[in-house]
């Protein structure tokens, strides 16, 4: 009877090893949701889907782009489009705390994406996801640099922050992530 017991840690590990083994190294890691207590197992939750990530800032003059970035998850949603926004105060235009900065994301703007806690998004201290987008393409220059990764797991495009949510060029980029093979 114990040895069954002892099957089940070595079962689990192997399984997660094995689903480390097929995640890409952009999604390795975990990053605490916003206002949560909970961490995003970034590769769990969005392994093989298309995804558009901005740094997002709650006081910088592009905010009102949470709008558009909220329509175009609406948008392709049903196509598996996942969205992550990740509050940063490097550019020194984040709110002071977690809670100002949902207000700002879920209230004043009705965002339902992913958003995670303020994050370190450029130079040696960004977190592992922002290493690794600015190794496939570059390091954000401002809020709301946004990139387009296909299913793999790989940037197929980044767009600076004057490049609106709906602007045709970032449009098709999603449309490629979309119809990118997983």
């Amino acid at each position: 009877m114990p040895m069954r017991w002892l099957a089940v840690p070595v079962l689990m590990a192997v399984a997660s090893a094995a689903m480390a083994a097929g995640c890409p190294p952009l999604l390795e890691g975990q990053l605490p949701k916003l206002r949560a207590k909970e961490s995003i197992d970034l590769c769990q939750r969005f392994a093989g889907k298309p995804l558009v990530i901005v740094n997002t800032a709650s006081f910088c003059g592009f905010a009102p782009q949470f709008k558009g970035l909220e329509a175009l998850y609406q948008r392709y949603k049903d196509e598996g489009l996942e969205v992550i926004g990740v509050p940063s105060d490097d550019f020194k235009q984040e709110a002071k705390t977690g809670e100002e900065t949902a207000k700002v994301c879920y209230v004043n703007y009705g965002v339902t994406f992913t958003m995670t806690e303020p994050q370190k998004v450029k130079g040696p201290d960004a977190v592992h996801l922002f290493k690794v987008l600015a190794q496939q393409s570059n390091a954000p220059k401002w809020n709301f640099y946004k990139y387009v990764v296909d299913r793999q797991g790989k940037v197929i495009a980044d767009f600076s922050s004057l490049t609106k949510p709906d602007s045709p060029e970032l449009i098709k980029a999603v449309e490629e992530a979309i119809a990118s093979k997983p």
